[in-house]
């Protein structure tokens, strides 16, 4: 299969329109068969639900080339789980967790041309999403819904080398106590867009937030999850308003199977952030980005930045989604 006459090395992590992409729609208390389709542009009434009320979930993921010329996708079950348990939250209708495997690798075999090949530091960036479609006025939820995958091939996350990110402890609210933080709702995204362009204008790179309740423990940055290493220790913190990372979920496998190191899920306060050594952000763009500083008001707790353990964790993930490491049983869907 000949792939698409692009120059790799030079993709940024954007959108790029792909062939195929698959959607199902749900009418009459029902999903249809669903089907791949070249039809990149959506249609609804100027009504719908999720312009009217943001009633939308989505997904992020990535298909990779592996070491041997595999073309796989990481643990697009958990995405699948983890896609359900929004729809619940916010009164959608679950699209069956198979089919949603079954979507996700048809909408990859349909643009292998697009999987980038090994070894180019790029990869397909695989987005299902969701959303209310039919003329909702009334705040109730839609009773017609569309899942869509879509593909674009991304570049790395970090272009020209690793730069250790400088964040801010946040004065806004990430999520509220019983709120959809745990969910990945765009309503959530939409909420930290003020706070993050007004950190990167104050000449950070991300927020921290603090739980919203006393305002005392680390919760999440606005789009990935947080980790802290000390000594042989990971620690990632605990609350029922994060949203369970599947790439922090894996780490932590990683750290205590792989690597033989303690790992504790608790509750982080803020008055103990200068005792780690080590800090990353987790998610699917980078695996891992390397935390150099957090400012809390004024006070710098200063980091290794990629340091030795940070390194290895992100090694060894990397290494499983690219086939140069044994993978735990069912965390590598291949698709070719």
């Amino acid at each position: 299969m000949e792939k698409k006459n692009i120059d790799w090395s030079s993709l940024g992590f954007s959108y790029v329109q792909t062939d195929m992409r698959y959607v199902s729609n749900y009418k009459n208390g029902a999903w249809d068969d669903g089907c791949l389709t070249d039809q990149a542009s959506v249609t609804m009434s100027e009504c719908a639900c999720v312009l009217q009320y943001a009633q939308t979930c989505f997904e992020g993921m990535k298909a990779y080339t592996t070491q041997d010329g595999h073309i796989v996708c990481f643990r697009p079950d958990l995405n699948a789980q983890r896609m359900a348990d929004s729809c619940r939250r916010l009164k959608m209708p679950v699209f069956p967790e198979d089919r949603f495997v079954k979507a996700v690798v048809e909408t990859v075999r349909a643009n292998a041309a697009w999987v980038p090949p090994y070894g180019s530091g790029a990869s397909l960036y695989l987005r299902p999403f969701m959303f209310g479609s039919d003329a909702i006025i009334g705040v109730k939820p839609a009773t017609e819904f569309q899942f869509r995958v879509f593909a674009t091939p991304v570049g790395p996350y970090f272009k020209g080398g690793i730069k250790p990110l400088k964040l801010r402890i946040c004065d806004y609210d990430r999520a509220a106590p019983r709120g959809t933080g745990h969910v990945k709702a765009g309503l959530n995204y939409a909420m930290s867009l003020y706070a993050i362009v007004d950190a990167h204008e104050q000449g950070y790179d991300e927020n921290v937030y603090l739980d919203s309740g006393s305002r005392t423990f680390i919760e999440e940055t606005g789009g990935a999850n947080i980790v802290f290493i000390k000594g042989n220790t990971l620690v990632t913190p605990k609350s029922d308003t994060i949203l369970p990372s599947i790439t922090r979920r894996s780490l932590v496998q990683v750290a205590k199977d792989y690597l033989g190191m303690e790992v504790e899920e608790r509750e982080v306060a803020l008055s103990e952030i200068g005792d780690f050594t080590e800090c990353g952000l987790c998610g699917t763009a980078a695996v891992i980005s390397p935390v150099g500083t957090i400012v809390d008001h004024g006070k710098e707790i200063h980091y290794a930045g990629f340091g030795p353990t940070i390194q290895k964790l992100y090694d060894t993930l990397t290494g499983i989604q690219m086939g140069r490491i044994p993978a735990p049983e069912g965390w590598i869907e291949v698709i070719e």
